[in-house]
């Protein structure tokens, strides 16, 4: 059986000075992340973030995402989508299936991020110079980092039993960010235990119209989001 993409990357790569850290974006705990976490059987570090902290400090706002790091401990690529589409969105969902074109084109994205992390790693290409890193940073604003602080509130609330008053204030997390998927799911999967893929979900997909769910990273083969359907 083919290893899962991430630990074969880390196979290829483990020797050259390169490590991989996975983290969850758990709010359930570890027992919620650990049949993921097993089934890649990864050799790799694997975190649980349950306050989202590594997100909020990086600006992440979806899964997967992921940001490339230097030997010297600097950003060398912001957080982007990694190996990730929106041929998702074309899926027939009464049969969860999607078509061996979308399937194809999936999966060659996913080889085409990999060969890059690859080819940063044996040769430094695809590496932003410290200008071009910072410019491609997410705005840290206001309203983000108040959707931050409502995150964790609501989830001290409801782990303090104060479930109804938590649910609020991951909701107005949710308002103040709208474009954090992260704290959208996670706040969906709290309150309905594990509904932030259901009908929910696909309405907000739709509401997107022709803006990507998962932006395609500007890098080398990675082909250019797909029609959503109409």
């Amino acid at each position: 059986m083919d290893l899962p993409v991430w630990q074969q990357l880390y196979a290829d790569l483990k020797d050259q000075n390169f490590q991989i850290i996975a983290v969850a974006e758990e709010s359930r705990g570890a027992e919620s992340a650990r049949p993921w976490i097993e089934q890649a059987s990864p050799d790799y570090l694997c975190l649980i973030d349950e306050e989202h902290v590594v997100a909020a400090r990086y600006g992440m706002v979806n899964v997967p995402q992921a940001v490339w790091i230097g030997e010297d401990g600097r950003i060398v690529r912001p957080p982007e989508t990694a190996g990730s589409t929106d041929h998702f969105r074309r899926m027939d969902l009464a049969t969860r299936t999607m078509t061996p074109e979308d399937q194809k084109a999936r999966l060659a994205a996913r080889i085409a991020y990999m060969d890059a992390v690859r080819d940063w790693v044996r040769t430094g290409r695809h590496a932003l110079d410290a200008n071009a890193a910072r410019t491609a940073l997410p705005d840290v604003t206001a309203a983000t980092t108040a959707a931050d602080a409502h995150f964790r509130l609501g989830l001290w609330l409801r782990e303090a039993g104060r479930t109804a008053e938590g649910d609020s204030h991951l909701q107005e997390a949710a308002r103040l960010h709208p474009e954090s998927w992260n704290i959208w799911r996670q706040a969906a999967d709290l309150e309905a235990v594990g509904n932030s893929g259901g009908a929910a979900f696909w309405a907000r997909v739709r509401a997107l119209g022709d803006k990507p769910y998962y932006p395609p990273p500007d890098l080398p083969g990675f082909p250019a989001p797909p029609r959503p359907p109409q």
